[in-house]
């Protein structure tokens, strides 16, 4: 018997220590699978299930739920759910980014946000290099060719030769650095402490099946100039917070290395776009491809569009056939954990916003 009386760990108060009710927004698709809901029942039995539109309504009360699935939900929406669900200890983010989870109402509640962390790493990874190569091989040059029905080979750097800068070094930077020292690239990378304050990337680094992490230099955040004037690719893979928002701005713009390409596939708001687009404008940033931006969908006016030296998908990165399931295995690992009041996987710190 645990203190109070009760027969589990976990802090649910339902069955076993699971939690009561489960709150759950559209994470990934517009409606779960009749698989997805089967999983969660399964890790936590007896829970009922409330679901939650994008717009913060919900199919039934939310004064018992203990737990959230937080997919598409505005910062907004997510405080009105707050006031209603009062027992609400634990909320899982479907998403790396959690500042829409982090909201003054949830930091002030004391409330648990855990994200999804590792989930999205190895389609992203593979995003980034797709446009490396992609860049490097002059690929648009060439589809370019054959629309024009022309003949001219085109001469382009081997990966050997290139130097990759990541800016960010979570799960998605691991995995990029990952795969581009696997093709040969030289990479260096800034994370928010430097090699003397932060843990090794070891063995056991989540980024391991993508192959070993062999990175040439890892610095702290004054390291960024000289990450920006040696790299021929810069990646973008930062969390947002205080201390990141608009960090590519047009004084760090000015520090890169002339015809290096910018890739975002963290968060739009890293970037001041109208910066980043004098500075395409102007010929000293060789191109930018760019999966994030600060307002989305991207405006029919947005001058990116239009722009030969840039590439525009529509925040598609993170997509691939597997995340669903990847993201549904991990929010159940974590109510079984929940449950038997083990550590949860993919604590966010509130202090550093990640």
């Amino acid at each position: 018997m645990t203190s109070g009386g009760r027969d589990h760990a976990g802090p649910g108060s339902g069955p076993g220590g699971a939690p009561t009710a489960i709150a759950l927004s559209p994470i990934l698709s517009a409606r779960y699978r009749s698989r997805d809901l089967e999983r969660i029942r399964a890790a936590a039995p007896g829970a009922r299930i409330v679901t939650v539109s994008m717009e913060g309504l919900a199919d039934g009360p939310l004064d018992e739920v203990e737990v959230m699935l937080r997919g598409w939900l505005s910062s907004e929406a997510f405080d009105r759910i707050l006031v209603r669900a009062p027992r609400l200890a634990w909320v899982h983010s479907a998403t790396s980014g959690v500042e829409r989870a982090l909201t003054p109402a949830a930091r002030e509640r004391g409330i648990v946000v855990t994200n999804a962390r590792g989930v999205f790493s190895r389609p992203i990874a593979e995003y980034v290099l797709m446009m490396i190569l992609a860049v490097s091989r002059r690929l648009p040059q060439l589809l370019e060719l054959q629309r024009e029905r022309t003949w001219q080979p085109l001469e382009g750097p081997e990966l050997r030769d290139v130097t990759v800068g990541i800016v960010g070094l979570g799960s998605i930077g691991r995995s990029v650095g990952a795969l581009a020292t696997a093709f040969g690239c030289r990479v260096v990378a800034v994370r928010r402490r430097g090699d003397a304050e932060a843990a090794p990337i070891s063995a056991d680094d989540e980024a391991r099946p993508l192959g070993e992490v062999m990175l040439d230099r890892v610095g702290g955040p004054e390291t960024l100039p000289e990450l920006l004037a040696e790299s021929d690719f810069i990646v973008l893979a930062a969390p947002l917070t205080p201390e990141t928002e608009r960090m590519i701005d047009a004084d760090t713009l000015a520090m890169v290395k002339p015809g290096a390409w910018l890739i975002n596939v963290a968060r739009g708001r890293l970037i001041d776009e109208r910066a980043l687009s004098r500075a395409l404008e102007d010929g000293h940033l060789g191109g930018a491809v760019l999966d994030t931006f600060s307002d989305e969908p991207l405006a029919e006016s947005s001058p990116f569009y239009d722009m030969p030296n840039v590439i525009v998908t529509p925040h598609t990165a993170w997509s691939s056939t597997r995340v669903l399931d990847r993201s549904v295995d991990l929010f159940c690992d974590n109510l079984r954990r929940f449950a038997t009041g083990e550590p949860l996987l993919n604590v966010v710190d509130p202090s550093a916003g990640y």
